[in-house]
């Protein structure tokens, strides 16, 4: 049988991961993404990441912001520009303890058979 506190520690790291899960679940935000980590440390711009996609500027600015909101990227500040980086750890983290908490429930159901 599997511990309530188990099932309800669970519940509340899958709710940590939406914001994660929404972000990552449009294409334009995944190559939004690979754009910004292709850019490497130093980030890029909307005027760069707009040159590289068919979106326009206004829609690139959406999808950047529920990147950020998400925690997925980072703004930094450069003069009166601002440049995306990725910020994935945390988020990955979380993931990463979701995977293994399902794990652990899917070991316990098997072994309960």
């Amino acid at each position: 049988m599997i511990d309530k506190a188990e099932i309800k520690k669970t519940l509340k790291t899958f709710n940590s991961c939406v914001p994660f899960f929404i972000a990552m679940s449009d294409e334009y935000r995944q190559q939004l993404i690979m754009d910004i980590a292709e850019a490497g440390k130093e980030g890029i711009n909307v005027s760069n990441l707009s040159a590289k996609s068919k979106l326009s500027r206004p829609a690139i600015s959406h999808h950047l912001k529920v990147l950020k909101d998400s925690g997925l990227i980072k703004p930094l500040k450069v003069g009166t520009q601002i440049f995306y980086q990725l910020n994935l750890s945390e988020n990955f983290k979380t993931v990463s303890e979701l995977i293994n908490s399902m794990e652990n429930i899917l070991k316990k159901i098997n072994e309960a058979k």
